[in-house]
């Protein structure tokens, strides 16, 4: 992100503004019934999957898989899933 804001002259890209401009983005594409934007490919930080999207973790974790990515749930009682090795698959936006 930080990137695309220098890109646009400003110094850095606030994160809750783009958080909330990405799930936006998912909601809208999930309506669509056709050219959806694969927004469940958008993952928190150190590739946690986002429960804010439609479907919830289910329906992400389910594309994702569908793709060829592994999903690793960690914790006991605060269960999070993540995309395991997923710096090998992130786009570097120039």
């Amino acid at each position: 992100m930080i990137k695309k804001a220098k890109k646009s002259g400003a110094d850095f890209t606030e994160p809750i503004t783009a958080g909330i401009f990405v799930s936006i983005t998912a909601w809208a594409s999930y309506q669509r019934t056709e050219d959806e934007t694969p927004y469940w490919r958008t993952l928190k930080a150190n590739g946690e999957l986002n429960a804010k999207y439609p479907g919830g973790i289910e329906n992400q974790k389910e594309k994702l898989e569908a793709e060829g990515h592994t999903i690793i749930q960690k914790g006991r009682t605060n269960i999070k899933y993540y995309v395991k090795d997923y710096e090998k698959f992130l786009f570097m936006y120039k």
